[in-house]
């Protein structure tokens, strides 16, 4: 028995490590083949893990594997060059969370992409950044003195949001092309969605929205009702600057203002698409939408949806033009991916990506107005409505 037991260690430790090798193989074959099920690019994932590997046997620097993986992560997003798209660390999930709360620190300038330049969407009224002279349309050439060049839309965001009390100085170039420095300290930025007024010797409710946050809808309906207590007989609506928001909260405000049917439909990557409706029997007053080159994704479709069903008209000059659609997707409690999903389109059926919102009459607001010839323009058509009743 003893011979016997000693033969069968011995067994044993021969295939021990024919065991590893063959556990490390199928590992590694399970990991490859998932990876090239998932990427459908076999060189790819060779490719992929060979880096990895050759880092973890020969990198003579410090890193984490937090730092690699979240590395791999943000190339992923960015190698699909979409300015809308990308991962969500955890500041940038956090600030993503701020922003839809609706209270972020930082100068209250949105911006965007387009041809790889970052481009002011539009500042937030009485920001620190309006107040600097930021405009929609501004070029953001530089910030703390380093180029924007060749970073991404999180990097330079997160330059600029700070603490209240703290400065960022920026040079942006204005659409004319003249270049300007500004040294803006940051402040707690708190934006309040919905504001509305009648305007002075009128029936006409004025309502603006700055952004479609989680409270948008709720307060446009306080904000229509309360203006209707106080004889409201026509809606002028400014979504000028507003760069949009929350799908879910423009529908809302939608079906105060858009007659029953389609507000907006949405088609993912499958061919499968949803169509959010309005539930208005119909439209109780007539209605002007003021639009500007700041106006934005959710702004857009509630100001095509007005064209499109003739439920008001539209005043200013042509909007931004985003027409997509993104969805957040929780990798971790604390991180995400931000991922363009859908397209979306009027209830005519026409996509306004990269295109934007023509309004029914165009007029250029001039540059440093002392009168808002837009407004004006509106509320003189409302009045010429209102008489016709």
């Amino acid at each position: 028995m003893l011979n016997l037991f000693k033969k069968k260690i011995s067994i044993n430790i021969w295939l021990l490590p024919i065991l590893v090798i063959g556990i490390v193989a199928l590992t590694l074959i399970s990991v490859f083949w998932g990876m090239h099920k998932l990427t459908h690019n076999a060189g790819g994932t060779l490719q992929f893990l060979y880096t990895l590997g050759k880092i973890r046997s020969s990198y003579v620097g410090e890193y984490t594997d937090k730092k690699l993986f979240e590395g791999a992560m943000h190339g992923l997003v960015e190698g699909l060059d979409d300015p809308y798209s990308e991962y969500l660390d955890e500041k940038g999930f956090s600030r993503l969370n701020e922003m839809t709360d609706g209270t972020f620190g930082g100068i209250g300038v949105v911006l965007g992409q387009r041809n790889k330049e970052f481009v002011v969407v539009s500042p937030m009224e009485g920001s620190p950044g309006a107040k600097a002279g930021i405009e929609a349309g501004d070029k953001i050439l530089k910030v703390n003195d380093v180029d924007t060049k060749g970073r991404t839309l999180e990097d330079v965001v997160s330059t600029i949001r700070g603490k209240k009390g703290t400065s960022v100085k920026l040079l942006l170039e204005h659409k004319n092309g003249q270049q300007f420095t500004a040294d803006i300290v940051r402040d707690d930025i708190k934006v309040k969605s919905v504001t509305g007024r009648m305007l002075p010797d009128s029936k006409i409710g004025y309502i603006r929205i700055a952004m479609f946050n989680e409270n948008t809808g709720e307060e446009f309906k306080k904000a229509y009702e309360k203006l209707e207590q106080e004889g409201m007989q026509a809606t002028l609506l400014d979504l000028r600057h507003n760069p949009g928001g929350l799908l879910t909260e423009c529908v809302k405000v939608s079906n105060y203002i858009v007659p029953k049917g389609p507000v907006v439909s949405i088609t993912d990557k499958k061919g499968n698409t949803k169509v959010y409706e309005s539930k208005l029997e119909k439209v109780k007053y007539p209605l002007a939408v003021l639009i500007d080159h700041g106006s934005a994704s959710a702004s857009e479709i509630v100001s095509a949806a007005v064209q499109d069903t003739k439920a008001g008209k539209l005043f200013g000059v042509k909007t931004y033009g985003k027409g997509c659609v993104q969805s957040v997707f929780h990798i971790t409690t604390k991180t995400g991916l931000k991922l363009t999903t859908a397209m979306y389109y009027t209830p005519s059926g026409r996509s306004i990506h990269k295109v934007g919102v023509t309004p029914d009459v165009e007029i250029e607001l001039p540059e440093k107005a002392t009168v808002d010839v837009q407004l004006n323009k509106a509320e003189e058509y409302l009045r010429d409505e209102l008489k016709k009743r």
